[in-house]
């Protein structure tokens, strides 16, 4: 069992920035990919970006240049820092984390509950 509590949500201004942070706890042998995913009210839930272990990274194309993924191996933390927020940013953004209990069992993925943010003037 593993339990993701994500934290920073907010309400900002366009233009502004917002730093969120997931912590992962529980049964963590070694975590894989870590990411966050977004849902906006009536839409689908969409990657935003992830990390592999070998720290290759990747976002959507409306996230490149604006946020950044970053990951703290040591304190099972995903970071996600956001710039530049735009009014089209405004979701419900979710951490996910693939990780393994031990050395040979099947790698899984759990997801945090949620944290809201609102871009808006």
């Amino acid at each position: 069992q593993v339990q993701l509590v994500e934290s920073g949500g907010g309400l900002v201004q366009p233009g502004g920035s917002l730093r969120l942070s997931c912590v992962a706890s529980g049964s963590i042998f070694s975590i894989n990919t870590v990411g966050w995913s977004r849902q906006a009210p009536g839409k689908e839930r969409q990657l935003v970006a992830r990390s592999t272990s070998d720290g290759s990274t990747d976002y959507a194309d409306s996230m490149k240049g604006r946020f950044t993924i970053s990951r703290d191996n040591a304190k099972n933390t995903v970071y996600l820092q956001m710039n530049n927020l735009k009014l089209e940013d405004t979701a419900v953004y979710y951490c996910f984390i693939n990780s393994k209990t031990s050395r040979s069992s099947p790698s899984f993925t759990s997801w945090g509950q949620g944290t809201q943010v609102t871009v808006s003037s």
